[in-house]
Order: C-alpha cells, then sequence, then structure tokens
C-alpha cells in the first residue's frame, strides 16, 4: 500500500471535532439514540436483532441487507451489491479494482480528498472543476475534452460535498452517454442521495443508469447514521464485484452483525428517517439563510440542490482561513475553511467555507456566529 498524504480534513476534524462547541459543519444528517432505532422496528425484529450470534458475517454483507439495499435501485438485485465497513473503504475498494499503473482518471473538484489522493496513488488522475459561476455545474465539453485514449473512469459525487451541487439531468444524461461512447467506467459517489433541498429532483442512480456504473451508499449521511459503519456498492458487473469482495479480504474482512441487523432496520424505514431529516434540513435552511442575508457584506450564500452542507462564500478582508480559525477559537463554531478543499490538480475556491445544515442543534450555533459576527465583523 502506497503511503497516502495526510487527510487534511479528518487531521482538521481530529482538532476540533469533539472540542468545538458548536459543529456547524456537520456533513451527515441528524443521528438518533439505538432505542429511537429499535423504536421502529417489528416485534420480530427486535427480537432476532437482541438474539443475533455475534460471529463472523458473510464478506459480501448479511443477504437480507443486500436484497433491501437492492430495493432502493430501480434495477439492482442481490448479486449487485458488496457491503463494506464505511463508504471510505468503498472508495478505497473500488478505486484499486478498477485501476492500475497505466491508467488514466478524471475527478471532479472540489472534492473530498479521498476520491482525489487514491486514484493518485495509483496512476495519472486530471480534475474538471465545478464553476460556481454555472451554479457549481460540471461541463460535460471540459469532461470530454480531458479524456485520453487510457482514461478507464470518470469520479463524480452529486450531491455534491461541498457545495451541495445536484447535477441536472440532461447534463447527467451526456456524461453517462460520453462514458458509454468510450467504455469508460462512472463511479458516482451517492451518499447524500435522498437529501433534497426545495423539492428539487433527484438523479438515478449511476448503477441504474449505466452498465458500467458505480454507486456508493452510506448509512452515515442521508439516514443520519455514521457510527453503524455500513456502506455498499451497487454494480451490474458481477467481475467487479468479486474483484472487489476479495480485496475486501485485506481489509475489513466483514461487517459487524449488530451494525448490519441495525441498517436493516434503519433501510426498511428508509422513508420515515428521510422524511424526518428533509423536513429538518428545510427548517435549518431557512435560519441559515436570515443569518447570511443579516451579513451580507461578508457573505455570498447560495441554496444548494441537496445533501446537507453547503460552501458560500466569505467576503471579509482577513480570509477565510483566518476567519475560520478566529471564529473557532473565539467562539467555538467550527466550520472547514477552504484549504481543506484544495486540490494538487488544479485551482480551486480560496475564498470558501463548508457549512452543515443537517442537525436539530444549529439554533445554538446560529446564535454564537452571530454573536461573534456583531463583535467582530459588523
Amino acid at each position: 500500500m502506497p503511503l497516502l498524504p495526510d487527510f487534511k480534513l479528518e487531521t482538521y476534524f481530529s482538532r476540533w471535532e469533539f472540542s468545538a462547541r458548536y459543529h456547524m459543519t456537520a456533513s451527515d444528517a441528524q443521528s438518533m439514540t439505538m432505542a429511537e432505532l429499535l423504536d421502529m422496528a417489528t416485534p420480530e425484529q427486535r427480537q432476532t436483532h437482541e438474539n443475533l450470534w455475534l460471529g463472523y458475517t458473510e464478506t459480501f454483507g448479511d443477504p437480507a441487507l443486500r436484497d433491501i439495499i437492492a430495493g432502493l435501485h430501480l434495477q439492482m438485485q442481490r448479486a449487485d451489491i458488496l457491503c463494506f465497513a464505511g463508504a471510505e473503504e468503498g472508495i478505497y475498494i473500488a478505486m484499486h479494482a478498477l485501476l492500475e499503473k497505466g491508467d488514466h482518471a478524471i475527478v471532479v473538484t472540489p472534492n473530498y480528498q479521498s476520491s482525489e489522493t487514491i486514484p493518485l496513488s495509483i496512476c495519472d488522475v486530471s480534475a474538471v472543476a465545478l464553476d460556481p459561476h454555472d451554479g457549481w455545474s460540471l461541463d460535460i465539453d471540459a469532461v470530454s475534452a480531458a479524456i485520453r485514449p487510457n482514461t478507464k473512469l470518470i469520479s463524480i459525487n452529486f450531491p455534491h460535498n461541498p457545495t451541495g451541487k445536484v447535477l441536472e439531468r440532461e447534463r447527467f444524461d451526456a456524461l453517462v452517454d460520453l462514458c458509454r461512447r468510450h467504455g469508460i467506467w462512472l463511479f458516482s459517489d451517492e451518499v447524500y442521495r435522498g437529501l433534497t433541498v426545495e423539492g428539487k429532483p433527484v438523479l438515478p442512480a449511476a448503477a441504474d443508469a449505466y452498465e458500467r456504473g458505480l454507486s456508493l451508499g452510506v448509512m452515515s449521511k442521508a439516514y443520519g447514521l455514521p457510527g453503524l459503519r455500513i456502506g455498499w456498492i451497487a454494480c451490474r458487473d458481477h467481475g467487479v464485484i468479486s474483484k472487489m469482495e476479495r480485496m475486501k479480504h485485506y481489509l475489513s474482512i466483514c461487517n459487524a452483525g449488530p451494525s448490519e441487523s441495525l441498517a436493516k432496520i434503519a433501510l426498511l424505514n428508509a422513508d420515515r428517517i428521510l422524511d424526518r431529516n428533509n423536513r429538518l434540513i428545510a427548517s435549518n435552511l431557512v435560519k441559515l439563510k436570515a443569518l447570511f442575508a443579516e451579513f451580507e457584506h461578508l457573505f455570498d450564500w447560495y441554496t444548494p440542490d441537496g445533501g446537507c452542507v453547503c460552501y458560500p462564500r466569505y467576503k471579509g478582508r482577513d480570509g477565510v482561513e483566518n476567519f475560520a480559525h478566529d471564529l473557532v477559537e473565539r467562539s467555538g463554531v467550527l466550520l472547514l475553511p477552504a484549504s481543506l478543499y484544495r486540490s494538487d490538480l488544479n485551482s480551486t475556491p480560496n475564498d470558501r467555507f463548508r457549512i452543515g445544515f443537517g442537525r436539530t442543534n444549529i439554533d445554538e450555533g446560529i446564535t454564537a456566529m452571530r454573536s461573534y459576527l456583531l463583535r467582530n465583523r459588523s
């Protein structure tokens, strides 16, 4: 395994995530207690969970869980689903299963760092920037221009972290068509799928839309259950599924049985959980809009399309890095400054910060942030 660079975002979180008083940049929806989740179970499901055998589980994932995940898609069956210990393991394994030295991959920027650094540790990688002047959309012509004879994979993430962009359907279809014409794999990070803003449409899963598509899902983000550490990839190519499963033997080997049991309960109540989380993000967005409208001399706000994070622009003369550092030091309000999304492949905006709106305690963070701004930036 090649030595990967420090994960800047996670290193920053290791310093602040659990020490800052107001975590205003969380990328997951509101979680729940074990008791709250078990209250959603039928008596039979609860009894099964309480009598669970704590031995090894199947490397592919619990068959019933894979059936449930397949049911979230239009064309998937159990054999098309491989479970992982969270989404990060899925990203790592998929990149190593699909890419090798001599290949070329294309990623979008800004990005969740591992979607760039993992393929970079394997082969040549090019980046295509999402355009903030075009609603953070992806220029399909720019993607086409980046394709080389050895391009093996294009990696996307919609709803996007950190911008909250959902690609327009016509551009998504054009991207799928581009991949199909060149025989390129389309790896689609869909961990926020199901979180929508203002009724905007949800994109098809890449694995449903394209025979060489891989769709990454997880319990952590849209469902707000990161403690379960359950993720999955849907893919119609069983050769790729098999190759990834054999790579998993060297990593987690299998998922935790209790986590799989709880994930089944949650996904059988997916509509209920997503409805709760979508109502929460709608309410929180109203509050954030009011805050940024009050300080429009300092911020450029926009409403994202989906997910539960956004990437506003900070206009203060001190710069976003100083602002974010001073804010957490003085007021305990944690944001993620643009440096944590810097790419080694192309230039990325240096005046942005990620803010989250998926959790219930946003009022306290807004109050603390507003007080800081009135004292120090009015």
